[in-house]
């Protein structure tokens, strides 16, 4: 077995350099499976090969293309497998939310036909494997707050500013500018 795949057949690699820190991609045979934050154990445990698996590569490169302003839809296949029928549907709402513009969990809640549930619509924000190339960053209170991220406000501040959204602060009641946007999803 290559020292980049585990026995469950999960190839991953990091993208180093970007202005939210570096970032892994765990990626199967069925698409991308997880976005999330490097530690140093990580990195000297090895098992991060860009080259493992053509579509780790192809994640890598894209996000390298998100980070540079460069792309602002992706193109992989996703893998979903270990999320709920609810989640699932969230994900996919959040992928049709444009780049640089933001909606409410009360919207996307409200458009799915679940009125009242902006909590539910959070917990599934929260739980997205994800990040980035699923926009959760681009979810906010319904008062145009920043709300919480599970990645950490500054990340999501970051993330925000390179789509071209303008943000007053890092914490939580951070008000986003233009104010929020309500967008069929």
């Amino acid at each position: 077995m290559p020292e980049h795949e585990s026995a469950s057949g999960v190839y991953s690699g990091v993208l180093h350099d970007t202005p939210t820190g570096a970032i892994a991609v765990w990626v199967t045979r069925n698409g991308v499976r997880r976005i999330g934050d490097v530690t140093p154990v990580m990195i000297e445990a090895g098992h991060w090969n860009p080259n493992a698996h053509p579509t780790l590569s192809t994640a890598l490169l894209q996000l390298g293309e998100y980070f540079n302003r460069k792309r602002k839809r992706f193109d992989l296949p996703l893998d979903f497998s270990g999320a709920t029928k609810f989640q699932r549907r969230i994900f996919e709402r959040l992928m049709g939310i444009p780049y640089g513009r933001i909606v409410s969990y009360g919207d996307i809640a409200d458009e799915m036909g679940e009125p009242g549930a902006a909590r539910a619509v959070g917990q599934a924000v929260r739980a997205n494997p994800l990040p980035i190339v699923v926009p959760c960053h681009r979810v906010v209170r319904s008062d145009g707050r920043l709300g919480s991220y599970s990645g950490g406000l500054r990340r999501k501040v970051a993330l925000l500013r390179i789509e071209g959204v303008d943000v007053d602060g890092h914490q939580s009641g951070s008000r986003v500018h233009p104010e929020l946007l309500r967008l069929e999803l």
